[in-house]
């Protein structure tokens, strides 16, 4: 089990198998929470300019194991955490991930990497204030995909575990997997389940509540853009009144 977030910040993660939707809903929660005043931090998974190199190379010659790949990614995760998730959190931020340790544990361990030792690669983490899991089934996940994009990437199908030689049936079984771990872990982590077959608005309806909800009685760092301009509109009202 993760440690509580004892920091002044709040932690929101999305997670939830490739063809979610989860990713559209997170950019509308963070225009939200920025229009409301907040500050808030965004954060993805994968995205650690420390390890990019070594992640794309390692992608492109098909050199990584289940076990070199749970460490690039892990890594990933450590450098973005020690740099710029914990910094936010303690500094009072609302941190946004779409993505955290949750989606290591899934994968790696269906890639059948060891649960107990994948959970303890993370174990630095905190327990999120709030994580929504998009769910949603295979077949929809599979339509989405192949409608927004035009291919399905090597590590994406999970086609280094040799599932089936066709891209499409190995993502279809290699997500099946994935899916598998994470309707495990959703009573273990306390995942809010989001139906991410219903219409966008009505899912940002429900993760809005949710957020709202979470955020109730919490102060938090304003949004020192937002700060300045009030405070100027303070300024020019109170030099009129003179007037």
């Amino acid at each position: 089990m993760l440690r509580p977030n004892p920091t002044k910040g709040k932690l929101i993660i999305v997670e939830g198998i490739d063809g979610s939707g989860k990713s559209t809903q997170i950019d509308l929660i963070h225009k939200w929470l920025q229009d409301k005043g907040k500050s808030v931090y965004f954060s993805e998974w994968n995205s650690s300019p420390l390890v990019k190199s070594t992640t794309k190379l390692g992608k492109k010659q098909r050199l990584f194991t289940p076990t070199t790949f749970s460490l690039i990614q892990a890594t990933d995760f450590a450098d973005r955490w020690e740099n710029h998730l914990l910094p936010m959190l303690e500094a009072g931020v609302i941190v946004i991930a779409d993505r955290y340790a949750f989606t290591g544990f899934a994968r790696d361990v269906a890639r059948d990497v060891d649960r107990k030792w994948v959970r303890n690669l993370y174990s630095f983490a905190f327990q999120p204030d709030l994580a929504l899991y998009f769910q949603v089934d295979i077949d929809t996940a599979v339509e989405r995909i192949l409608a927004s994009r035009s291919k399905i990437k090597f590590y994406e199908a999970g086609m280094d575990l040799g599932l089936s030689d066709k891209k499409i049936t190995s993502f279809r079984l290699f997500q099946g997997r994935v899916l598998e771990e994470y309707e495990k872990m959703a009573k273990e982590f306390n995942f809010k389940i989001i139906d991410a077959k219903l219409p966008v608005e009505k899912q940002q309806k429900e993760i809005r509540r949710l957020v709202n909800a979470m955020l109730r009685g919490w102060a938090g760092l304003p949004n020192p853009i937002l700060s300045a301009r009030n405070y100027e509109k303070k300024q020019r009202l109170s030099e009129s009144n003179q007037e």
